[in-house]
């Protein structure tokens, strides 16, 4: 399964040695339940298998290695995600779970549009200022 690697891996989760805390953008309602969540090496919420949260993940722990830029409304991946080539691959097969993922993160997407556009805004900013971001094949550009 794709995304098995990531309790493995577990690299986004992590800051490296030098590089600066990575605040971890929340939606107004994350922020009402999670207060604030920065991390300075390992996220606080993070476990042996992954993160802890379950369900009250953050959804932008939720959108990675994806991320979506609102004012192109298009989506991007951190190409130092270990999952680029399989996730990649993945999307040709509608069924994947890759291509659920996407499919989940439009459908949360769509709904933030219209609840709190701001979060995509702020989240987009960081991302881009903290990983390196290439936009999805656009054989997988998904419409709006």
């Amino acid at each position: 399964m794709l995304f098995d690697h990531c309790a493995e891996c577990q690299r986004c989760c992590h800051v490296d040695a030098g590089y600066p805390p990575l605040e971890v953008s929340l939606t107004h309602l994350e922020t009402k339940q999670h207060g604030r969540i920065c991390i300075q090496n390992a996220c606080t919420h993070l476990g042996p298998q992954g993160c802890e949260l379950g369900e009250d993940k953050p959804l932008s722990c939720k959108l990675y290695p994806l991320s979506f830029e609102p004012q192109s409304r298009t989506f991007h991946f951190d190409v130092d995600c270990p999952l680029k080539v399989p996730y990649f691959e993945q999307l040709k097969d509608p069924a994947s779970q890759a291509s659920q993922h996407v499919s989940q993160m439009v459908s949360e997407v769509r709904q933030l549009e219209k609840s709190d556009p701001e979060f995509l805004k702020t989240n987009y900013a960081i991302d881009a200022d903290y990983f390196e971001l290439e936009a999805l094949p656009i054989n997988v550009m998904v419409s709006f």
